[in-house]
């Protein structure tokens, strides 16, 4: 069994062709995602290759299927340049939250991904929430009273506007509200603090994964909500404690997201290595 581990700005995945996929569990899959047990990952990522467009599926450490993500998304495209199936003119690529097109750069090391439109209208995370668009919407958690913008890439955020990042914040209340009864599919969270009108600086709790260093989806709906809210330009750069992407819009909020891919290595299992797991 083989698997090729990136990571895109301490984000790190393991790519695997679906042949590997078919043959694991939902169980041994969360095995091979724990940092004790296993290889240790954000999530696995199943290349399908038996269609004429590339098609992605993208699995959280907690056995959870994603609709998509962003540095899943430009770790799978370094992937495929990597094993030849694809060059350096744009490609597209499907997944569960929809189709996206992907470039990879001279030399490899960035990846530029057109992630679709940001959508506002709450039924699209879904989340049960009244009116066409959540904007600002009054939210309190643990005692805290925050407002929040609701987002979908393809996939739910909710995105909460601080006066000041507070990243132990993040890690306090980022699974309460990850499952708040409002989101029945749960959500990503996001919370925000606004460094001027091109930079954003975040703090990420991953939906099926918890806190985590960056995160591409994440970076987009969070500058979509802050472009929505009118607080920032077109072009803005998402600050985390793993990097920085560079997101910009054009037309009806068609979000383009630009960043680093690195390959770690790959991992050869044998395929009784980890199968012993404890009840």
């Amino acid at each position: 069994m083989i698997f090729h581990r990136y990571h895109g700005l301490g984000n790190d995945y393991l790519v695997c062709h679906h042949s590997v996929a078919s043959l694991l569990t939902n169980q041994q899959i969360q095995r091979i995602c724990d940092r004790h047990y296993g290889i240790g990952s954000d999530g696995l990522l199943i290349d399908i290759d038996d269609a004429e467009i590339p098609s992605l599926r993208i699995i959280n450490p907690d056995g959870s299927e994603a609709e998509k993500s962003g540095n899943g998304l430009r770790i799978y495209a370094r992937y495929l340049f990597d094993i030849g199936r694809v060059g350096h003119e744009p490609f597209l690529v499907n997944t569960l939250g929809g189709q996206v097109r992907c470039e990879v750069t001279e030399g490899a090391h960035e990846v530029m991904v057109d992630m679709g439109q940001a959508r506002f209208t709450p039924s699209t995370l879904p989340a049960s929430v009244e009116g066409d668009e959540a904007l600002a919407l009054p939210l309190v958690v643990g005692g805290h009273h925050f407002t929040a913008t609701l987002v979908s890439m393809g996939n739910p955020h909710c995105v909460i506007l601080v006066k000041k990042l507070d990243l132990g914040l993040v890690r306090q209340l980022g699974a309460e509200i990850e499952t708040l009864a409002i989101f029945p599919k749960r959500t990503n969270v996001q919370f925000v603090e606004v460094l001027d009108r091109n930079n954003i600086s975040i703090g990420i709790w991953e939906r099926g994964a918890g806190y985590t260093l960056a995160s591409g989806s994440s970076s987009c709906a969070a500058a979509s909500a802050m472009h929505k809210l009118g607080l920032v330009d077109d072009s803005v750069t998402v600050h985390m404690p793993g990097g920085t992407l560079a997101i910009s819009f054009s037309g009806n909020f068609q979000v383009n997201m630009r960043g680093p891919v690195q390959k770690i290595a790959a991992v050869t299992l044998d395929d009784d290595c980890f199968w012993d797991m404890p009840e």
